[in-house]
């Protein structure tokens, strides 16, 4: 047996030990995901089919789906196309749904699907995604000014909060229900991330009016597949700062049957990792997820590709996104961006035809 002496001299000698040598410690919180892709970086073309729904989106460039390499490829089940409110209610109360109507029809003469992506926020200031009579006074202005990290102007949103607002918006929800459930194969609400500075905003009511919007989705497509792209939360940043708002949105999808994704597929951004990526790697879901794979994913950026050298200078990382998606996400649905030339030199030549 240990003598209290030796005791003593062993405590004291993990205590210098410790003090000068450190303590090997955990990676942070924030860092846990941070080396995550590089599992993935050995997987390699072709990627072959599996499990995972794979659509082509084309943002509102919807006329490049005619005659498109997706409609003669096994591998992509349709097309993810985005449309703005107004698109879709001309007048108060009056809707024109005849481009998705064309849309869904063309794809399906090719045994193709639409997913739909619902707009109601804009990332350019000199344009608006709502209809014009909700831009007065009786609706609170309809939209505001939202802005990009840098604080520069970064374009509209619906102002969701607002009551008014959020009716109107659920009814053209229901009118889009009453045409289009069972056929089409899924839609989906625009990002939650945004940047507003307005005195009626509230993170608490905008939380709520999220969830509301969820409900009346699920509520209005009862057969086809609906999914809210939750990345994060004005108010909290994970995280540091958790208040529950976006692990709520989670649980709620869950709760009721609403599919939950993202834009930005980012395997080495913390922002990403931490939220939207994090939120599908721990969570256990029975409604289906989805990732997005958005302009300047394929050489890890996002937005348009201005730099020379990143363009002539990336490597094919399609695998890698794949393998990520699939193993790490457990994804159930892939969107992938028609943004050229890497549509064409990555997606296209690493997809398989078999």
């Amino acid at each position: 047996m240990m003598s209290n002496l030796d005791k003593l001299m062993t405590l004291l000698l993990f205590f210098l030990t410790t003090v000068l040598h450190g303590q090997p410690t955990e990676p942070k919180q924030s860092d846990r995901y941070a080396k995550a892709y590089e599992k993935y970086l050995s997987a390699t073309c072709p990627v072959t089919k599996d499990n995972i729904q794979h659509f082509v989106y084309f943002a509102r460039d919807r006329e490049l789906i005619k005659d498109h390499p997706l409609l003669l490829h096994p591998m992509f089940k349709g097309a993810q196309i985005m449309y703005s409110w107004r698109d879709f209610e001309p007048e108060k109360g009056k809707y024109d749904f005849t481009i998705l109507k064309e849309d869904y029809e063309y794809l399906k003469s090719y045994n193709k699907k639409l997913f739909i992506q619902i707009q109601d926020v804009t990332f350019n200031p000199k344009y608006k995604a709502v209809p014009d009579y909700l831009l007065n006074v009786e609706y609170d202005s309809g939209v505001v000014m939202q802005y990009n990290d840098d604080k520069s102007l970064g374009g509209w949103v619906a102002k969701r909060w607002n009551k008014k607002v959020r009716k109107q918006f659920q009814l053209l929800i229901e009118a889009l229900g009453d045409k289009f459930d069972g056929k089409i194969e899924g839609i989906n609400l625009q990002e939650t991330a945004i940047e507003v500075k307005d005195p009626s905003f509230s993170e608490l009511e905008y939380v709520n009016a999220l969830k509301e919007n969820m409900l009346a989705l699920k509520k209005s497509f009862p057969k086809s597949t609906t999914m809210i792209y939750a990345n994060f939360i004005p108010g909290e940043w994970l995280p540091g700062n958790d208040k529950g708002y976006l692990r709520g949105i989670y649980q709620y999808g869950e709760k009721i049957g609403v599919g939950l994704g993202g834009p930005d597929l980012m395997v080495k951004r913390k922002g990403q990792l931490n939220h939207t990526l994090a939120m599908m790697h721990e969570g256990h879901y029975t409604v289906p997820l989805g990732i997005a794979v958005q302009d300047g994913n394929y050489i890890g950026e996002t937005g348009d590709i201005n730099d020379e050298k990143k363009k002539n200078a990336h490597n094919n990382i399609v695998p890698l996104l794949h393998a990520f998606a699939k193993d790490f996400l457990k994804i159930n649905y892939m969107f992938w961006v028609g943004q050229e030339p890497y549509f064409k030199t990555d997606v296209l030549t690493c997809f398989s035809k078999d």
